[in-house]
């Protein structure tokens, strides 16, 4: 049973189904893992129901979010047991919200301090943290690849499998999906390894995304993925000072 069985209409799915969508894209042979957002303002600090979290993290998805991280660490540590490239994005924003846009008309608590450049927020949960060599982005809009130098270390490490982590499912990674869709990279969303502040967004979307721009997928069948993927695989790519 899909995740989102019991919010899909059954017409629905019979549409998607008979017009052909949702076919497995696959996965390629050189794949990096993408973290997207996972830092404390999305999960809280510490772990806390959701509405007590919010209390304080008006960004957070509560204890959601840490099952993900917890989810999430797992991948990592697979990940850099394959030595395979890790990239991650952070949320800041500077304290006169001038980088801030229109993310400045759709919250009514947009002046909380929590995302100022230097807060406790903005950094990455230590569960998941990213090593020296990891690469780490600062993004202003919800697609990872929006205005970052992402696609351009992707292209250079030769990568063609997306494996994409993080939160939310219904904003950041939707649009990212997207773009690694869009730049024609296999794209897979481990499930237990992405979430969302609201249930009903988060399964409507991973229906979408498996249906026309990647594979969610349970976490234990992109572990077995990774198993098969040639050990140290980008050895070429990585600086005589980083080899590992």
């Amino acid at each position: 049973m899909a995740i989102w069985d019991d919010v899909i209409p059954e017409a629905d799915r019979k549409i998607y189904e008979t017009a052909g969508w949702s076919k497995p894209g696959g996965f390629g042979k050189r794949p990096a893992l993408l973290l997207v957002d996972i830092i404390y303002n999305f999960v809280g600090d510490p772990e806390e129901p959701i509405m007590d979290s919010i209390k304080k993290w008006r960004y957070s998805c509560g204890t959601v979010g840490w099952d993900g991280v917890r989810a999430t660490a797992r991948l990592v540590a697979k990940a850099r047991e394959k030595k395979i490239p890790l990239f991650y994005t952070q949320w800041e924003r500077r304290d006169d919200f001038l980088d801030m846009g229109r993310w400045n008309d759709k919250n009514y608590r947009v002046d909380d301090p929590i995302d100022v450049t230097g807060h406790h927020g903005n950094e990455i949960v230590k569960e998941v943290a990213p090593q020296p060599h990891d690469m780490v982005f600062v993004k202003k809009k919800p697609s990872a690849f929006f205005a970052t130098s992402l696609a351009s270390y992707l292209i250079d490490f030769g990568v063609d499998t997306v494996i994409l982590t993080g939160t939310t499912t219904s904003g950041c990674i939707r649009s990212t999906a997207i773009d690694a869709f869009s730049y024609n990279y296999y794209t897979i969303l481990p499930e237990e390894c992405v979430w969302d502040r609201g249930q009903l967004s988060h399964k409507v979307n991973m229906f979408d995304i498996n249906a026309k721009y990647g594979d969610v997928t349970p976490l234990a069948n992109v572990l077995s993925y990774l198993d098969t993927v040639e050990d140290d695989v980008f050895r070429d790519r990585w600086p005589r000072q980083m080899k590992r």
